[in-house]
């Protein structure tokens, strides 16, 4: 990963390069890289550290005892996982952290970012901040989600999700982090039953795709549920 691209990370932002250097080493800092599918962490987990993607992505899945499969979340570049896990000592992790292509990921040491350095450092203070509004900021992003899976129908659960795809990308083409399974497994439909209503949308002038990019097409009447 850059230096640049480091930097741009929310969690170091408003940091110097030296800065950054300096605190990635007092949290112990670890880099490591996973394949894609490569489990990161599994459920039951304990001793869980924050991690920050410095490349690639991860999903944040769960398993039943049935063998449902379910997408919690996808979380990219510059973003953290892990964080909740490390305030709570000694709690078992419940979900699994799995790597989307090849993954690089920083451990730091969460304990030691809570607790005031003996040189009582601003940008230490900053680091405590940046990483307040990242917590806030996945608080939000899991309420969002709610949206997606209160709907009864499958065309309004993907229509929830790909407005907010609209809005966070700034435009009404864009490419989203799953695959179609993935992305079944996200919204909690079936991969089929997923397919299917894609392609109706499709007709109905909706929306158009290829693999994982979309384009979105304002029309209000086809965008009503039967």
């Amino acid at each position: 990963m850059s230096r640049k691209i480091w930097l741009q990370s929310k969690l170091f932002q408003g940091l110097t390069e030296q800065e950054a250097d300096k605190i990635t080493g007092c949290l112990h800092g670890e880099r490591r890289t996973f394949d894609h599918e490569e489990y990161i962490y599994r459920a039951g987990d304990e001793g869980i550290r924050l991690g920050l993607i410095l490349a690639g992505s991860v999903n944040i899945t769960k398993d039943d005892i049935w063998g449902n499969h379910k997408i919690i979340d996808n979380i990219g570049q510059g973003q953290i996982f892990g964080e909740a896990y490390e305030c709570i000592k000694g709690e078992a992790l419940f979900v699994n952290v799995q790597a989307v292509g090849k993954t690089e990921v920083m451990f730091l040491d969460m304990c030691r970012m809570l607790a005031t350095c003996q040189a009582a450092c601003l940008f230490h203070q900053k680091l405590i901040q940046n990483l307040f509004f990242l917590m806030a900021d996945r608080n939000l992003k899991l309420m969002r989600k709610m949206d997606y899976l209160t709907p009864k129908s499958i065309r309004e659960r993907i229509l929830a999700y790909l407005s907010d795809q609209v809005v966070k990308n700034g435009q009404y083409t864009f490419e989203i982090p799953f695959n179609r399974q993935q992305m079944a497994d996200y919204l909690s439909v079936d991969r089929s039953a997923l397919s299917n209503e894609l392609s109706k949308m499709k007709q109905d002038g909706l929306i158009d795709f290829y693999k994982n990019s979309f384009s979105v097409k304002i029309n209000y009447q086809a965008a009503l549920p039967d």
